[in-house]
């Protein structure tokens, strides 16, 4: 079966200028952007140096700027692109520093709580800003193959979704999560929730416990379980633990879609061994075929830095021609994260006490 696995690149791309020039940057952006041919020409960090050792590591980047001013000025002489790569807590600052009207890609999470998302979606609006949240999940190559799939009714009526990670996650290579109330769901799940959200929609109700690990006290939560009810037959499952320090055999990364006529079984091998990661893996099984055995699809590339192609490309799509949708705009990834107010919600108030 020949499916597709890559997003739809703009005829004419627009130039790109990052803010931020962290370890996101060098993995997944710049790699992503490489690969699809865009053009940087410019990036900014208030460490300058750190933006100096990427315009030395990628022939991409045209320029280092020596202020935000500076970048915005050329940003709007060459009618590029906004890529906000910057922790969640600065997007409010930047954003209202930009030209109304422009183009912005921003890092998710959209704020660190549903209060700053309101905030940015304001701002956003205020400003008229063309803006989207870089969750590029959904965007994977894996994710795309298999969305072709259910849109060609391949699998039937989809009733069932299950994401499962049982992973060692090394959480000190991001410092500054280490002094953040919220963890697991507003920077991993939120990832799921998302892609749940774009096959699926909105549910009509959520469970949701999220808890610490003993070994990673000084983290706030860092497993979780989630549950996504739509209606009587249809449910998604989120289950996360980020503590399986126990060596990669028996690591666990998957996302399992379950319709009437079928099933997709995906390996998000990222998760597994990070950074490192293992190869991503696409699996299905259809009921109307003789045989029942799984059969394997080839997957080229996974979520770093492929699927990052998608988000940028999609919004430059958006930009120069108003009549393609852009599926992860600002106004969708505020769903989201009022899906993950929801999730906290949950585990902070749900529950049925053994006692009682």
């Amino acid at each position: 079966m020949e499916l597709n696995q890559q997003p739809k690149l703009p005829k004419n791309p627009l130039p790109i200028v990052i803010i931020g020039a962290g370890g996101i940057v060098k993995d997944a952006h710049l790699p992503a952007y490489t690969l699809a041919n865009f053009k940087v020409i410019g990036i900014y960090d208030k460490v300058k140096s750190k933006a100096k050792a990427l315009k030395d590591e990628f022939d991409i980047i045209e320029k280092v700027h020596e202020t935000l001013e500076d970048l915005i000025i050329d940003a709007i002489k060459y009618k590029a692109v906004f890529d906000l790569a910057l922790p969640a807590n600065l997007h409010v600052k930047i954003l209202e520093q930009l030209p109304d009207g422009a183009a912005v890609l921003m890092q998710k999470p959209m704020g660190e709580n549903l209060e700053d998302a309101k905030q940015i979606l304001e701002i956003c609006n205020r400003k008229k800003l063309i803006s989207a949240v870089n969750f590029q999940l959904r965007y994977a190559p894996y994710i795309i193959a298999a969305r072709e799939m259910i849109d060609k009714g391949l699998i039937g009526e989809i009733y069932d979704m299950e994401l499962k990670v049982c992973v060692y996650t090394p959480w000190h290579l991001w410092v500054f999560l280490f002094e953040l109330p919220r963890v697991e769901i507003l920077y991993h799940s939120v990832h799921y929730l998302d892609l749940i959200r774009s096959f699926l929609g909105n549910p009509k109700k959520i469970y949701a416990s999220t808890i610490k690990h003993p070994k990673m006290r000084d983290l706030a939560s860092t497993r979780s379980t989630i549950i996504l009810d739509y209606n009587e037959f249809t449910q998604a499952r989120i289950t996360t633990n980020h503590g399986h320090d126990f060596g990669l055999e028996k690591q666990q990364s998957y996302f399992k879609i379950e319709g009437t006529n079928g099933v997709i079984l995906i390996r998000i091998g990222l998760s597994m061994d990070y950074p490192k990661g293992v190869p991503a893996k696409f699996e299905y099984q259809l009921l109307d075929n003789e045989s029942k055995d799984w059969k394997e699809i080839k997957i080229n590339g996974g979520w770093f830095p492929e699927a990052f192609i998608g988000t940028m490309a999609g919004l430059q799509n958006h930009v120069l021609d108003k009549n393609i949708p852009l599926l992860h705009s600002t106004e969708d990834a505020f769903d989201t994260m009022k899906l993950v107010e929801k999730a906290y919600q949950s585990s902070e108030k749900g529950g049925v006490l053994f006692k009682d």
